[in-house]
């Protein structure tokens, strides 16, 4: 007579997929992620069984399959999977092929396959899955394996560190007891094994670089005082990990109530913060944060912590080529800027396209390097282009910026009326900003300090967003920021003396916020080739002379008289994964213009002294061209919609009214060619640094040769 679970089995494949075992006979596995990931809920998909790890192979592989796999790790469930070894190829034994899951099991181990370790796969088709990295509300972690010498990998519900009472008003918080949360409760962990590397991982998930000694006295008479609940297992992390998930499991420890640790005490982790992060009993920060470290630099996101890595090498900054790279690489550029450990490394130019050369690909970092320049990596970038470009997403500290700003009355959450919170006769009220000098920079910093990306646009009048009416009093007044703030708090203002003559309501700060943003680039080859001089007979140029497009000799020139001009092309286009599109417009006779200055050519002598200056008003932003496979979107013919589209360029052609600076004037020597665009921040961009171009220019009185354009503040010329 057959057994009544085989029964089931055998009249199950009758009607349709079954598992190959019943929950009761399917056998133990453990399962985890590893392999080069990009963020650590991420990875190839490893199983421990009978006694050893190995791979699953993508064949049949599904959805449903990766959804299983994450649950039994505790995270809440799947966002893809991916075929072909994409995390690296495994090592040992394929353990499982074919595999056919509906979804609803609770292990990898009861969905029907071929059988454990029947396989013709190679490790070249190892599977791999992404999961949602949050976790399961009251996730227990079960060790499967317990009698066995093959680690596996920490997975609980949460992790926290809970400071004691005297630190619980600090900002951020950095030390405190260690506590995970398993099974729904919190629980600690017994010292008598934990290193510093574990400390040192900790830190970096919560936003801090490293480690530093604490006092262990208080903690010593406040754990004899508590109740404690410990937790099973102790951790072993190496110290290059991003996140305690990725850290082996210690030995399992016999939990004896208050006797568990008996000559030991409860974790506890003390962090020390980047410099832009120092701790503090207020809310407020004095200094705005600025990157001080001369070699690494992050350009091109929305959020602190973020963006496209730049090197400095030779005095010219430059990308990183994402060729292997991965969390390890990127928790070393974190920690070198001030950050944490990396919560994802990003690839295929995700957060913009940079420009000038590709310095490093090919990185391959231990995790404890001081810089990313001390990890070894190719020199060789052939085949790289900045469709390549590496990024990263660091770890920052919880810092409460959210809570003391809002928009309200907005169509939706990324736009509205500015409110924010401050100390009035000693309470604390929210209430609107004042829009006098509201501009680009001032909106770029509230839309990060929310956390909703980069500024849209900014507005300075706001009748149509009807906010809280509670909130109509403006608090904050004559606000001007850098851009570089964490708050609006760090940008100056007039502190508690409100000057805001138009006042609130209509009148009051707003802003609409987005996820991506383009980004302005000047193309410094174009204008080192186009560059020459022209003498133009003054009757020729009465239009320019009434735009102010000529030197103030000019004025008193007589129309037969000549001007001795220096005009050149002006190659615009947009990086990053969005296209901008321009609503308003400023008449002026004869043209139409999207804003009164687009663009400053100056002169300059070598100490930086102005010479001769030009400027050139936007006379329409179209697509001039575009790559090849990339179709044209705006045209300015028939008053068409304006913008440039990504991978398209608007070209300023040297014969364009004001594309020239009068050099009437200028004696001959050594000069400093500067283009600025976008100088008034009148387009919200992802990045400004990269707005400014210097060349060296020879002037002989007769000729001009420009040379040695580059882009960004911080060129040497």
């Amino acid at each position: 007579m057959l057994h009544p679970v085989a029964i089931l089995c055998v009249l199950s494949t009758l009607l349709c997929v079954c598992t190959a075992q019943s929950d009761s006979s399917a056998p133990v596995i453990q399962l985890r992620l590893a392999g080069e990931k990009r963020k650590h809920y991420e990875g190839r998909v490893e199983v421990f069984y009978n006694g050893e790890w190995g791979t699953v192979c993508d064949d049949d592989f599904s959805i449903y399959a990766a959804q299983v796999v994450c649950r039994e790790l505790g995270f809440i469930d799947a966002v893809s999977w991916v075929p072909s070894a994409k995390f690296g190829k495994g090592e040992g034994r394929i353990w499982l092929d074919n595999v056919h899951c509906s979804g609803g099991e609770k292990s990898l181990a009861q969905c029907e396959s071929n059988g454990f370790g029947v396989s013709d796969c190679k490790h070249s088709e190892d599977v791999g899955v992404v999961c949602n990295q949050k976790r399961i509300p009251g996730f227990k972690f079960i060790r499967n394996q317990a009698n066995s010498e093959e680690a596996v990998t920490m997975q609980v519900e949460d992790v926290r560190i809970r400071a004691t009472y005297s630190h619980r008003k600090r900002v951020p918080i950095t030390e405190g007891f260690l506590e995970v949360k398993d099974g729904g409760k919190w629980r600690q962990i017994c010292n008598k094994e934990w290193t510093e590397m574990n400390s040192r991982v900790t830190c970096g998930m919560y936003g801090f670089p490293g480690e530093k000694p604490f006092n262990p006295r208080p903690y010593k008479l406040l754990a004899k005082r508590r109740k404690k609940n410990y937790w099973g297992f102790s951790v072993n992390c190496t110290g290059n990990e991003a996140d305690l998930s990725d850290c082996k499991l210690g030995r399992e420890i016999q939990l004896k109530g208050n006797d568990t640790c008996s000559k030991g005490m409860p974790v506890v982790v003390s962090c020390l913060p980047g410099r832009a992060f120092a701790p503090s009993v207020s809310i407020g920060f004095s200094k705005a944060y600025r990157v001080e470290q001369p070699l690494v630099r992050l350009r091109g996101g929305a959020m602190i912590g973020e963006g496209r890595v730049e090197v400095l090498k030779n005095g010219e900054w430059g990308t990183v080529c994402d060729d292997n790279w991965n969390i390890r690489a990127a928790t070393v550029v974190c920690r070198e800027l001030g950050f944490g450990s990396a919560k994802e490394a990003l690839t295929g130019a995700r957060l913009g396209q940079g420009i000038g050369p590709v310095h490093m690909n090919e990185v391959e970092c231990s995790g404890f390097e001081k810089s990313l320049t001390e990890c070894y990596f190719n020199r060789d970038s052939l085949g790289c282009s900045h469709e390549e470009d590496a990024a990263v997403r660091c770890n920052v500290p919880a810092m409460g910026f959210r809570n003391r700003l809002r928009l309200g009355g907005g169509r939706n959450p990324y736009e509205g009326r500015v409110e924010v919170l401050a100390e009035r006769n000693g309470s604390l009220v929210w209430g609107a900003v004042c829009s006098d000098s509201w501009g680009t920079m001032e909106a770029m910093v509230v839309c990060r300090q929310l956390g909703l990306g980069f500024a849209s646009h900014a507005f300075q009048e706001t009748w149509y967003w009807q906010g809280d009416s509670s909130a109509d009093s403006v608090v904050m007044s004559g606000v001007r920021c850098s851009g570089t703030e964490l708050t609006l708090d760090q940008c100056l203002h007039h502190g508690k003396h409100v000057d805001c003559p138009r006042g609130g309501g209509r009148f009051a700060a707003g802003v609409s916020c987005t996820q991506t943003a383009p980004d302005l680039v000047l193309n410094a080859q174009v204008v080192e080739q186009t560059t020459y001089l022209e003498d133009r007979p003054m009757y020729a140029l009465q239009c320019a002379h009434e735009e102010h497009c000529l030197a103030t000799s000019a004025n008193k020139a007589d129309s037969s008289s000549y001007r001795r001009l220096l005009p050149h092309h002006s190659w615009i286009c947009f990086h990053n994964n969005s296209c901008m599109k321009l609503f308003f417009y400023f008449t002026i006779p004869r043209h139409y213009h999207s804003m009164e200055v687009f663009t400053h050519y100056d002169l300059l002598s070598l100490n930086g002294t102005k010479v001769a200056e030009g400027h050139k008003a936007s006379f329409c932003l179209e697509d001039t061209q575009c790559d090849e496979g990339i179709q044209k979107r705006y045209e300015c013919a028939n008053f068409g919609a304006q913008g440039i589209t990504v991978g398209c360029w608007d070209t300023y052609r040297h014969d364009i009214d004001c594309q020239w600076i009068d050099i009437t004037d200028v004696k001959p020597g050594d000069y400093i060619l500067q283009v600025v665009i976008n100088p008034n921040y009148e387009v919200a961009e992802s990045d400004y640094t990269n707005n400014i171009m210097k060349c060296r220019s020879r002037y002989d009185g007769h000729r001009i040769w420009t040379y040695n354009c580059h882009i960004g503040e911080t060129m040497s010329l």
